[in-house]
């Protein structure tokens, strides 16, 4: 008898250090975790995608436009969907001819879009190795990367991380897919992993950060 009510007596005094331990959580939590934990907050934000519209190609181009007037701003933030929705005519031509549903965010450093598309477009097993026997005929893809303005008037998307559904492909095997992609003659100067887009020749710099675009005049 004595030996269950100790050993009881141990139960409840380990339930009293665990509901102490929970509620004071906040205090000891972040010595458990170090760095991974004070970022888990950050990482489980939710990422804003925004759809590819004619009403954002409409505001990104004004914004565009004020850069070249004279005694016009010196730069201007565009949303992400916005400024994929400018370029969209550009960006289409790139794209997979299966891409639907395309849709722009900024995360941390770098633009991304993700569109759902046929692998048949990537160049399949060719490409994409044994992982394309884990994926459908029709997968997510999502493609994060940086702008650099080349020289007046060309700039190019370097592409930087792709995804197919939640499987991130290698970074060799990066260029091999944009490869797939590309369609017509490579501009001089860009990149095996970098997709060419025209810009107009007053656009110097174009920067990513804290979910939008800033796109730079040319002095």
């Amino acid at each position: 008898m004595f030996s269950c009510m100790r050993k009881l007596g141990c139960l409840v005094l380990l339930l009293v250090l665990a509901a102490a331990a929970y509620l004071t959580r906040g205090r000891w939590m972040h010595l458990l975790g170090g760095r991974g934990a004070a970022e888990a907050p950050a990482a489980a934000a939710e990422v804003a995608w925004e759809a590819l519209t004619p009403e954002g190609a409409e505001r990104a181009r004004r914004a565009v436009a004020s850069l070249g007037g004279r005694g016009g701003p010196v730069f201007v933030n565009v949303g992400p969907g916005d400024l994929a929705s400018y370029i969209f005519v550009q960006v289409a031509k790139q794209l997979p001819p299966s891409a639907q549903d395309v849709q722009a965010a900024v995360i941390g450093e770098r633009l991304y879009l993700r569109a759902n598309v046929s692998l048949r477009d990537l160049g399949g097993s060719g490409s994409l190795g044994p992982l394309a026997s884990m994926l459908g005929d029709r997968e997510t893809m999502q493609i994060g990367g940086q702008f650099e303005v080349l020289r007046p008037g060309l700039a190019q998307f370097r592409v930087q991380e792709v995804k197919l559904r939640d499987f991130a492909l290698p970074q060799r095997a990066i260029p091999r897919v944009i490869g797939q992609i590309r369609k017509g003659a490579v501009p001089q100067g860009v990149t095996p992993d970098g997709l060419a887009l025209e810009v107009p020749r007053h656009i110097g710099d174009v920067r990513v950060s804290r979910g939008k675009v800033t796109l730079y005049k040319s002095t």
